[in-house]
């Protein structure tokens, strides 16, 4: 199995240059220390994390007039019977066992 740390670093092909404080790269570098990674490495995952954050929580999808009303209709509906459903949230947790 290929070390995915170096095949992330084979695919780095662009620069990305930004400014900073001084005090805001000295949180970053503590940070970044503080889970055993470089600066670039934590800026990149940490980046990337909020990047799909904010797009997923930006989704759009379309639907005409009708569609809609069907789709606000279906969520306002009560959810269908579903005994297996209600059976596993009746029961505890595994770690409240």
């Amino acid at each position: 199995m290929p070390n995915t740390r170096t095949a992330v670093r084979a695919a780095r092909d662009v620069n990305i240059n930004l400014r900073a404080s001084q005090k805001q790269r000295s949180l970053i570098d503590r940070a970044a220390e503080a889970l055993g990674k470089n600066r670039s490495d934590f800026m990149l995952e940490a980046s990337c994390r909020e990047a799909e954050s904010v797009l997923l929580d930006r989704r759009y999808f379309a639907l005409d007039a009708e569609t809609f009303k069907e789709f606000t209709a279906m969520l306002d509906s009560p959810p269908a019977t579903n005994p297996r459903l209600r059976r596993l949230l009746a029961e505890k947790a595994p770690w409240d066992r």
